[in-house]
């Protein structure tokens, strides 16, 4: 069996890539791009996401974040437009939620956002009938049975 000559495997590769992460300074939106809630994953490197100023685009993860940078439905991500096609944009960074929270707090974000959340648009977790999930029935109504 050959003989280990690195300095680790991938959770010590996995931890140097994390440390770069912890700060890093909130980039803002520029002519071109757009801020986007990602609605669902597609496969293959892409996803849908609905953007801020209304339209329903079919986003490309780069290569640079693709198999490093994971997203999943409900992230915030900042995409760039695409000139020849409305429809379709490039996902070019994906924003922590502690990042999205201030970019809702400084105004770059519509109130009407929802964050944390597993899929945009989905059921509020704090519903009062939530933990109704059984059924009720009458003593009369077993009896039929």
């Amino acid at each position: 069996m050959p003989k280990n000559k690195g300095k680790g495997g991938k959770n010590r590769k996995r931890a140097r890539t994390r440390a770069d992460d912890e700060k890093r300074e909130l980039v803002f939106k520029e002519d071109g791009q757009e801020y986007a809630q990602v609605l669902r994953m597609l496969g293959n490197g892409r996803c849908e996401a609905m953007c801020i100023d209304g339209t329903k685009r079919l986003c490309h993860i780069r290569g640079k974040m693709h198999k490093k940078v994971w997203i999943a439905a409900g992230d915030i991500v900042l995409v760039g437009l695409r000139d020849y096609q409305d429809d379709k944009a490039d996902v070019i960074l994906k924003y922590m939620p502690d990042e999205a929270r201030l970019l809702k707090a400084y105004g770059e974000l519509p109130e009407s956002t929802r964050l944390n959340e597993g899929i945009a648009g989905g059921l509020d977790e704090e519903d009062d009938g939530a933990g109704d999930d059984y059924i009720e029935f009458e003593d009369e109504d077993i009896d039929k049975i």
